[in-house]
């Protein structure tokens, strides 16, 4: 499967991936970073999958997601009838459910259902048992049971379940799968309709707060519910994407496990929920910030798990080949001990959007932003791994220097519109100095361009944000010259690429990558600042016209292959849509 044929299905603690073919590919239990039980997606049928589909097999004819919903619909046109399979996951109870509906829509259709549970990434194969109409599998801490009226057979040997029935004319078959841990009693059942019905009024009662009222509507809205999908309800804390390990480049090795928050991604998060009005998620992100960076300033993290917790050590699941041979399948960020600069300006960033947007104030708050302004101060000139995670060597990254200028002016801000208390002439000071620094070792004047780093002839996409974080006015010609010289040289195919990774080593990663589709979303809001409308709205229409039947972007694009790369869904490709789509619509 594509990485598009697959539609998003969650509960706000974890989230599943369900392919056109009515397979459940991807499932992590109980929450986004846990093992997963069905890791089709980076291996074969063994590694974990439910399908659920016509026993005459193949791809959907159609799907939906249910009107500002995220209950799937997917239909499938066959010789003898039609049916449709309902797929969501119930608002979260006693335990993780995933409910799957079968309906019949016309004639008498043969369907086929086969269960293969496969704990901890594929490894662990359940012990099965099949009694009085329940399914149970058990393999060390992991349980889940699977409740039908279809009557199931099990396959010991195979270790999967399946089941062979008809429908007609609206009969409805429901299949509710349940996990627990294995040391705790079997949870309650639930009602298959009763839950599609709660599922269906908590989506649509959310999205009816969405503020946003431009011409781009329906891909908003859909944005925030994919949004709303990959946060953690208990701590707010919105993870980068449900997947780790989807190829940046297919065959490749650039995989990653993109289930943690990032902090780099707040201050863009934060304004694309305070756009659309959701001022309680906005407040939700804040906090879980302010509970993750708590502590010395030195110990800050450019990410963390969805509870805030610091440990996140990468390893490799070697019994999975990976998405289509693309290995390894990674497990953990290795980059979470690097050293980035630009995350204490995106967190000094984020804490003064939330005061200037209204958000109540944290008492706290305050003291911790003094804390990491009074640590950078000492550390700005440091080289860094920059924005994009670098495994090369630290270099002194153009955007980091600008992300503390950030930091700096945003103290100063708090300061000047708050009145709240601290050094400003000092920051001011600061703030003036880095400004001119980066302005005479960053800036290429025979090019007129900024550039990635100093001395370095490379361009980085990050450069984009220089007039939106305010380090410089859209109209002075330097923004222009940088827009332009981006244009010219990390331009492919009509979209941004993040950098050159072949430019000078600057990654220390074998291969390439695709169009990181954050950086073309950053291109057009360059372009609508700079007055070129036109040309910002051809972008965005053409970056929404990559996403897939349900509206679902992934990380990348791949332009010669023509589909969706990396992994998905993207939180910050769908926080760009919302945030450009703001963009265009103001005056």
């Amino acid at each position: 499967m594509r990485i598009e044929d697959y539609a998003l299905i969650g509960d706000m603690h974890t989230a599943a991936l369900v392919a056109r073919d009515g397979s459940v590919d991807w499932l992590c239990l109980p929450r986004f970073d846990s093992p997963a039980c069905f890791a089709a997606l980076l291996g074969e049928p063994g590694a974990g999958r439910w399908l659920l589909a016509p026993a005459s097999g193949g791809p959907c004819s159609s799907r939906r997601y249910l009107d500002d919903t995220l209950v799937l619909e997917s239909t499938w046109e066959c010789d003898g009838g039609a049916v449709r399979i309902l797929d969501f996951m119930p608002p979260r109870g006693q335990a993780p459910d995933v409910v799957r509906i079968v309906e019949g829509v016309r004639g008498r259709v043969g369907m086929r259902m086969e269960l293969m549970l496969r704990f901890d990434y594929g490894r662990d194969e359940p012990w099965l048992r099949y009694e009085h109409g329940l399914f149970a599998a058990v393999a060390g801490p992991d349980a889940a049971w699977l409740r039908t009226p279809v009557p199931l057979c099990v396959d010991e040997d195979a270790r999967r379940t399946t089941a062979e029935f008809t429908v007609g004319p609206g009969d409805r078959v429901p299949f509710v799968l349940t996990w627990q841990h294995s040391w705790l009693p079997r949870p309650d059942a639930i009602d298959a309709q009763e839950s599609l019905t709660g599922a269906e009024r908590m989506w649509r009662d959310w999205i009816s707060g969405c503020g946003y009222r431009g011409d781009d509507g329906a891909a908003v809205r859909g944005s925030l519910l994919t949004l709303k999908a990959l946060t953690y309800a208990p701590t707010g804390g919105i993870v980068a994407a449900a997947t780790t390990s989807l190829p940046e480049q297919i065959g490749g090795s650039r995989n990653w496990d993109y289930r943690y928050c990032w902090l780099r991604d707040a201050s863009f998060t934060l304004q694309a929920l305070m756009s659309a009005g959701y001022d309680a998620e906005a407040r939700a992100w804040r906090d879980w910030l302010l509970r993750a960076v708590a502590g010395h300033p030195a110990a800050l993290q450019i990410m963390y798990t969805v509870e805030g917790a610091r440990r996140i050590p990468e390893w490799s699941v070697d019994w999975l080949p990976g998405y289509e041979g693309s290995s390894p399948v990674n497990v953990g960020n290795a980059a979470s001990g690097q050293f980035q600069l630009d995350v204490y300006g995106e967190t000094l960033d984020c804490l003064h959007l939330a005061r200037q947007s209204g958000l109540a104030v944290v008492e706290e708050a305050w003291d911790l932003q003094r804390s990491i302004m009074d640590y950078l101060e000492g550390v700005w000139r440091r080289p860094d791994n920059g924005l994009w995670e670098m495994r090369g060597p630290r270099r002194q990254f153009v955007h980091s220097k600008i992300l503390a200028w950030v930091a700096a002016d945003r103290m100063v801000q708090a300061v000047e519109a708050f009145g709240l208390g601290g050094p400003v002439d000092r920051w001011r000071a600061l703030r003036r100095e880095i400004q001119d620094e980066v302005c005479a070792q960053g800036y290429d004047a025979g090019r007129g361009t900024f550039t990635q780093y100093y001395g370095s002839t490379g361009l980085d996409a990050a450069l984009l944000l220089i007039p939106r974080l305010g380090f410089l006015p859209a109209d002075d010609p330097r923004v222009a010259g940088t827009v332009d010289a981006i244009q010219r040289e990390l331009v492919e195919d009509g979209f941004v690429v993040r950098y050159r990774p072949e430019h000078e080593g600057v990654d220390g990663l074998p291969g390439r990558e695709g169009i990181f589709l954050a950086c073309s979303f950053w291109l057009a809001d360059a372009l609508a600042m700079l007055g070129r409308r036109r040309p910002a709205r051809d972008l965005f229409d053409r970056l929404l016209g990559l996403r897939n039947d349900v509206g679902l972007l992934s990380e990348e694009y791949d332009t010669a292959r023509r589909r969706q790369i990396g992994n998905f869904p993207q939180a910050y490709s769908h926080v760009s849509v919302i945030n450009t789509a703001a963009a265009l619509a103001a005056p």
